[in-house]
């Protein structure tokens, strides 16, 4: 940051406060539908179809020239079919016992068809009436996404910090027999970990929509890298059992900035996913050698 505050006069402004936040909030949004699946020792590979899905969804719901809903009704019908699809994954996972890495993978062409399929590959018009929530800020440089966030990263702190479900959901990441053997439904677990990561792509794809003022069938499609950059930026163990929403914002702040001081700097951007790839293998060795440390004792 003040890298960038002193190769550009412009950094420090309200303006790029306000579009450069906005960011961070979508990503931490992205990263936390990762997030909480990992830390049940479980990943989700469909969590940009997931978004496209229901960004299609949407559209369809809202846009004038098709169901024309209100806002106050489209939103709710298509945010619930988030956690559908992450019941769906959760319930296949468990009730068929196959790795979460097949049936993600699986789901992810299946939700990514469907989006193709039914859309044609055109976008969706969303009413100017639904903008304010992507596109609203308080003072001209405190974007109402952030507050969500914000709010969303309390619950999530209260969630695995203050609840039996939260700290069961860390048990069965942390040794997802030991769990079982103690009393957890650590099957029960993994759905609601699937659950959580779709409601939370369900959100970011409602959040993008309005701020982009369309629908794109195409949204979601480099959610991915995004997820597993930033939750792994911030902490998130990848054997499970950890999860810090503190950390994944601060993740979220690096992602960003990194992408940020590309352009400042004028790095050809094809350069971005190598530099990202990098900065997740150092965050996976980082967390290795942390865990190796932690179990010498010093």
């Amino acid at each position: 940051m003040i890298a960038m505050a002193l190769a550009s006069p412009s950094f420090l402004t309200a303006d790029t406060f306000f579009s450069q936040s906005r960011y961070v909030a979508f990503y931490v949004l992205v990263a936390m539908s990762q997030a909480v699946c990992l830390a049940v020792g479980d990943l989700n590979l469909t969590v940009g179809a997931i978004g496209s899905i229901i960004t299609v969804a949407l559209g369809l719901a809202i846009s004038p020239e098709f169901a024309g809903l209100s806002p106050w009704v489209a939103v709710p019908i298509v945010f619930a079919l988030g956690p559908l699809t992450g019941w769906l994954n959760g319930l296949i996972i468990t009730r068929f016992k196959i790795d979460a890495f097949i049936v993600t993978l699986s789901m992810m062409f299946v939700y990514m068809g469907l989006r193709s399929g039914i859309s044609g590959g055109n976008s969706y018009r969303i009413p100017e009436g639904f903008w304010w929530l992507g596109q609203g800020n308080i003072g001209g440089w405190l974007p109402y996404m952030a507050l969500i966030v914000i709010a969303v990263l309390w619950w999530i702190s209260y969630l695995y910090r203050n609840t039996v479900l939260g700290r069961r959901l860390l048990a069965t990441g942390s040794n997802s027999e030991a769990a079982r053997l103690s009393g957890i439904n650590t099957k029960r677990m993994i759905v609601v970990a699937h659950v959580l990561s779709g409601g939370f792509s369900a959100l970011a794809a409602i959040m993008w929509a309005s701020w982009s003022g369309n629908a794109a069938p195409q949204t979601g499609d480099d959610w991915l890298i995004i997820s597993f950059a930033v939750a792994i930026i911030g902490g998130t163990g990848l054997s499970g059992s950890l999860i810090s929403p503190l950390g994944i914002l601060v993740g979220a702040v690096i992602f960003k900035l990194i992408q940020h001081a590309l352009v400042i700097l004028k790095i050809n951007d094809n350069y971005s996913n190598t530099l990202l790839g990098g900065l997740i293998l150092l965050a996976i060795v980082v967390d290795r050698a942390r865990e190796h440390f932690g179990k010498d004792g010093k």
